[in-house]
């Protein structure tokens, strides 16, 4: 049957191979895996994500930017509130670029940069985003439900 399985990786065009493996490698705790002198693959060992970083010798360099069509960010899923302080104090150590975490409706939010300026994410879920998900993985959900489920959560934080 035809389906969405998951996410198998991500590739980033970057100007610097050293530079980009170490960052995610040093920084974000991917394992790196493979050379192929022109790409390196990483992984994350504990989901299998793999993540590769490539120079294009005809690339038009540059900084990323996510004004530009494309990719406007990767998000990493975090547990909690308190993992993104950790992630702030790890990016203070390492001089990443990031903006203090954000409260927002649905979760949490820290984002960052890599050293070509990729904009990255981490986001830990409230707990009802995390049921609610899950209640989709189960059962389908009519659309109408959705809709509605949600104008009522969001109307619930404005009183």
């Amino acid at each position: 049957m035809l389906g969405f399985k998951g996410v198998d990786h991500v590739s980033f065009s970057v100007t610097d191979l050293e530079r980009s493996e170490r960052f995610y490698a040093e920084v974000l705790g991917f394992m790196p895996l493979l050379d192929f002198g022109y790409a390196r693959m990483l992984v994350d060992r504990a989901s299998g994500f793999m993540l590769s970083v490539v120079r294009h010798d005809a690339a038009g360099g540059g900084p990323f930017s996510e004004l530009s069509t494309g990719l406007d960010h990767l998000g990493f899923t975090a547990e909690t509130r308190e993992e993104l302080v950790e992630w702030e104090r790890r990016f203070d150590e390492y001089g990443v670029t990031y903006t203090p975490i954000r409260d927002m409706e649905f979760s949490h939010h820290l984002n960052f940069r890599d050293p070509d300026g990729i904009a990255l994410e981490f986001t830990a879920p409230y707990p009802i985003l995390t049921a609610w998900l899950q209640e989709l993985r189960e059962r389908d959900v009519p659309r109408e439900e959705i809709q509605s489920r949600v104008t009522e959560y969001l109307a619930s934080l404005q009183s």
